[in-house]
């Protein structure tokens, strides 16, 4: 679960720097969509360590949140730019 978390954590950076380097706004909501999906595979495993009782929850309470603000904000970006894209 480790490696796993760590995987999916560290490419939401790599892809968010990926998406800041797009070359339409197409590629932008494409890369941004994988953010969405690494940012929401991070959760899954917190998830996972807070329900294999590895960690308790209250330990990564702050890591829990920052994941979920990171892939609202993810969304959120996603849909105004798709937003955009009607206009």
């Amino acid at each position: 679960m480790g490696k796993q978390l760590l995987r999916s954590a560290t490419s939401v950076g790599a892809n968010y720097r990926a998406a800041c380097r797009a070359k339409s706004i197409a590629d932008l909501i494409a890369k941004l969509g994988i953010v969405e999906e690494e940012a929401d595979e991070t959760l899954y495993w917190l998830e996972l360590v807070i329900e294999s009782r590895l960690m308790t929850a209250e330990k990564l309470k702050s890591l829990m949140q920052e994941a979920t603000e990171i892939l609202a904000m993810t969304v959120a970006s996603i849909k105004a730019l798709r937003e955009k894209c009607k206009s």
